[in-house]
């Protein structure tokens, strides 16, 4: 059973889509007489992997769906599919895969160096932060691109949300993203997010020096009943890891990061003084 995470499951035409993926799946692995477990041995995952893509529970990768096609014999289906689908999502090939999962996670932990983190993000933040990656962009795909950065954090106030851990560089409080006004926001947004214990909030400031890792973002994720997950993502680029071994090795990374952090109620000090910082300089331009 899902518990209260099957609640968070999003609806819709893509879910609808995605529920048609797992009725299809169903279909021709009973066509072709095999259990769940007997499928899951076969595309290297397991039984309960198989009833999860079944149920529009969980997505398959790109590499499961292909596998899929060859034991299955469905002459590329399940990968036409999939890159339909996640064609179609209003994120970024590589990270479509992992926004899926958020809305099944009990337990969501984020790493940012540079800037804030998708969840905690305002809308005017995620707006500047989008056109300076997309500076020839129309306003309708910046605002598009917006609307689903702020349609992700929804689940932080759902009654159902995932705990949420965030640790943030000392960097991301001081690149004035949007300039003062809009940087001042932001802070001040992820200060009530960690007063009114919504999200767990730390800091690593500049005098810790270097941390265990900052070429790039790194998430885990848990599930009630599934092996939990990491994402790690750099330039364009995004990996949703899924092996026991890599994911220990991204719990490991994660723990020293806490361990190289402020305190929670320091780190709040410090975000809140640097968005009083923030609101004085607009308040002066």
């Amino acid at each position: 059973m899902m518990g209260d995470t099957g609640r968070r499951r999003r609806s819709g035409p893509r879910q609808a889509a995605w529920e048609f993926f797992g009725a299809e799946l169903k279909n021709r692995r009973e066509e072709a007489d095999l259990t769940q477990a007997e499928l899951g041995m076969r595309v290297f995952v397991s039984g309960g992997y198989i009833g999860q893509f079944e149920q529009a529970i969980r997505k398959p990768q790109l590499d499961v769906a292909q596998r899929l096609d060859h034991i299955l014999q469905t002459d590329g289906f399940f990968e036409r599919m999939w890159r339909k689908l996640i064609k179609d999502s209003p994120y970024a090939d590589y990270f479509a895969a992992a926004a899926e999962l958020e809305g099944l996670a009990t337990q969501i932990c984020d790493f940012a160096p540079a800037v804030v983190p998708g969840l905690l993000q305002t809308a005017p933040y995620a707006r500047a932060l989008t056109i300076a990656t997309h500076p020839f962009a129309l306003d309708e795909f910046v605002e598009e691109k917006v609307s689903a950065r702020v349609d992700r954090a929804c689940i932080l106030a759902d009654a159902t949300r995932p705990v949420y851990w965030a640790i943030l560089h000392e960097n991301v409080l001081r690149i004035p993203v949007g300039g003062p006004e809009a940087m001042g926001e932001q802070l001040a947004h992820i200060a009530v997010l960690a007063r009114s214990r919504t999200a767990l909030v730390q800091v690593i400031p500049f005098a810790a020096g270097a941390p265990p890792v900052m070429s790039g973002t790194l998430r885990l994720m848990d599930f009630e009943d599934a092996p939990p997950t990491a994402y790690t993502e750099a330039v364009f680029s995004g990996n949703l890891l899924d092996d026991p071994a890599l994911v220990k090795r991204a719990q490991a990374t994660y723990d020293l990061l806490r361990a190289a952090a402020l305190s929670p109620e320091a780190s709040l000090a410090l975000v809140e003084s640097a968005a009083e910082d923030y609101r004085r300089c607009a308040s002066t331009t």
